[in-house]
């Protein structure tokens, strides 16, 4: 590779290697100066600053420090008698210098860990494979033309006749890069640009008070013309199961209040469009909240949420927030086997105020990636909505809203209003406590004679301008993490109580304290217990109440999760790391302790001629006068046991002693 330098000396070039250190390009260096100090060599990309001291990168190669071919570096340095006269300064020099390097070294959007599916994607072309054209292709077999060469993933044509609204992100992004030809400096730069509608304080020219003491053109952001995103982040949100969203509804079901859940799952590959990426939902949360038949309220900040994240982290596939659900539902009061069919083209799809309240948790849950400067663009998470068909049925319809909503509420510019179609546009403030500044907003539409047509979006807009529609579905072959939702889930105080008795009772009558890890037990029911007691344990609720029972630390809890979410419950090792934590111990003994006796299965014994044979007439006597053959008559209230003579203090249930009936 070609490296070039830029000194007092003047300009000179270096043919290295990559894998060349940093003490071989000093040497080189050392060869065009004249009088040269080597421990007062610095470099740097820009003429004047982020100067790096050449001794603290000495076993650093030139592609670790992010050189690439043709490269100009800008180097200074001292001559012996300038460093002996200022030790002092060539201290702060090199302290200075241990403290730029990394950020040299490794830029900071480098630093940023992508999620998996990112990953997948950065070590992919994406190119779209064509089959040989059987009309027009007149080459061999290993040959290739116009005709049958794979497309871009961005191929406009491609994505009409496939009727696919938006580009995937990862096609946006080879969109908008410059090609990998491009050596210059400029393309190593990432191409994304964070959206901001706030005024910068202070002001770069630095020519006036910050705001809102004064304002120029330097410091204020450009008027806004409201646009369709050409790009989504998620292109499709899929549940793994339909019982999932069944659970979900169960509350509307059996109380006719709207619900709100939080989406947990993870992102995967999406084939259906090039490189596109789907949220895979595993589970809903419910936070805390209360459900009134035509909205609802959440206990917000969210208190939980940290150790839902942390448990959802830990699971064998590491899940994350992907999204959130809310119910929509209205019965039609002329059939109330139907609901009313309110979301459609001709009314809104998202409400003003969901999309702002979408907008603020994008906002929250912004998505790492090594494309934009500041480390994170946009967001990942999809706001669901389970709202009625056209013909009175259920059915989920999923969205993101776009970067300039996101920018637009960050910067407090729009609220929403009564009509839940349109989006109201602030009035600027002044105020210091409370300012506020709104630049000129447009928006572009076609009148009734075709023609495309810009108007102010002051006071009020249209809020499908802010809204991406994101495709849903449920996968061919369900395969999810969690295999049961059958224990009652969070937050639904009087329909569903989650409760520790109903776990040890569950518990009990699987036998839990029986059960014993692969080495010990290899019979065949043993083995069936095993799997009957994990398949219990893979459910999401189950998982997260335990979390609260206080009995496992934060580490058995991440083995609990890695094995309810294990992906072949039936492998006989799959519950041996748990079987072994002192939480799970402790949980069963417990269990085991509390545990009311087992009633016989043979039926009670009766007091008839042949039973009393060895028992003296006078006793047997003495014992029916005294009520011992009636249940309940006793003179001083006490019921004794026909079967073992107990007396009990109560005259219902079983024998406290015995424990049969005392019927």
């Amino acid at each position: 590779m070609l490296v070039r330098i830029r000194s007092k000396d003047g300009n000179f070039r270096f043919q290295l290697e990559p894998t060349s250190t940093a003490s071989e390009l000093a040497e080189k260096i050392l060869e065009t100066t004249k009088d040269a100090d080597p421990s007062t060599i610095c470099i740097s990309e820009r003429p004047r600053g982020g100067e790096v001291n050449l001794n603290t990168l000495t076993m650093r190669t030139l592609q670790g420090l992010g050189l690439k071919h043709g490269d100009l570096l800008f180097v200074s340095y001292k001559g012996p008698s300038e460093a002996s006269t200022s030790n002092t300064n060539g201290t702060v020099t090199n302290s200075t210098a241990q403290h730029v390097a990394p950020s040299v070294a490794k830029r900071p959007w480098e630093l940023v860990t992508e999620d998996p599916v990112d990953t997948f994607y950065r070590q992919r072309d994406g190119k779209i494979p064509r089959p040989r054209d059987t009309r027009f292709c007149r080459h061999g077999t290993n040959a290739m033309c116009d005709y049958c060469m794979p497309l871009e993933p961005y191929d406009a044509d491609y994505h009409t006749k496939q009727n696919i609204k938006h580009l995937s992100f990862h096609a946006y992004l080879l969109k908008i890069s410059p090609p990998s030809s491009v050596t210059s400096s400029a393309a190593s730069l990432p191409p994304l640009a964070p959206l901001s509608y706030k005024v910068k304080t202070p002001c770069p020219s630095g020519g006036h008070p910050a705001w809102p003491a004064g304002i120029c053109t330097g410091c204020q952001p450009s008027a806004i013309t409201l646009q369709p995103q050409p790009f989504r982040m998620v292109d499709h949100l899929e549940f793994a199961d339909r019982d999932i969203i069944d659970r979900f509804l169960h509350a509307w079901r059996h109380t006719a209040t709207q619900r709100f859940g939080w989406l947990i799952g993870r992102y995967a590959p999406y084939d259906e469009v090039p490189m596109g990426i789907k949220a895979v939902v595993e589970a809903i949360h419910e936070p805390s909240q209360e459900g009134e038949v035509d909205g609802l309220s959440l206990g917000l900040p969210w208190e939980d949420e940290a150790r839902v994240q942390n448990l959802a982290g830990s699971a064998s596939s590491p899940l994350m927030i992907v999204g959130q659900i809310f119910t929509d539902l209205t019965p039609d009061e002329t059939d109330k086997t139907k609901l009313i069919y309110k979301r459609h083209k001709s009314s809104y799809f998202l409400s003003s105020l969901e999309t702002i309240w979408a907008a603020g948790q994008q906002l929250r849950h912004p998505t790492p990636s090594q494309s934009s400067p500041t480390g994170i663009f946009s967001s990942r998470l999809v706001t669901a909505v389970l709202s009625g068909t056209e013909e009175g049925g259920v059915d989920v319809q999923a969205y993101q809203v776009s970067e300039q909503a996101c920018a637009m509420v960050d910067a407090d510019m729009i609220e929403a209003s009564v009509e839940p179609g349109i989006v109201r546009v602030k009035e600027e403030d002044r105020d210091v406590d409370t300012a506020r500044y709104v630049p000129d907003v447009f928006f572009r539409y076609k009148n009734e004679y075709g023609l495309e047509v810009k108007k102010s979006a002051k006071p009020c807009f249209p809020v499908e301008y802010l809204i991406v529609n994101v495709t849903h579905g449920f996968p061919k072959n369900p395969a999810p993490l969690f295999r049961t939702i059958a224990f009652p889930i969070e937050n639904r105080p009087g329909l569903e109580d989650q409760d520790v008795q109903h776990v040890l009772k569950e518990l009990h009558r699987l036998r839990a304290f029986d059960v014993v890890d692969s080495r010990h037990g290899q019979t065949g029911d043993e083995v069936t217990s095993r799997i009957q007691l994990a398949y219990w344990l893979s459910d999401w609720h189950l998982v997260s109440f335990l979390g609260t029972v206080d009995l496992f630390s934060p580490v058995e809890l991440s083995i609990l999760a890695r094995t309810a979410s294990a992906p072949n419950l039936e492998d006989p090792t799959v519950l041996d790391e748990l079987l072994s934590t002192n939480g799970w111990q402790t949980l069963v003994t417990i269990a085991r302790e509390s545990a009311a006796p087992p009633r016989p299965s043979a039926p009670a014994p009766t007091l008839s001629a042949p039973d009393r044979e060895d028992i003296p007439p006078e006793l047997f006597n003495e014992f029916m006068e005294g009520g011992g053959g009636n249940v309940g008559s006793s003179s001083d209230g006490l019921t004794v046991c026909p079967h073992c003579t107990f007396e009990n203090s109560h005259s219902g249930g079983d024998c406290d002693v015995c424990g049969l009936p005392l019927g």
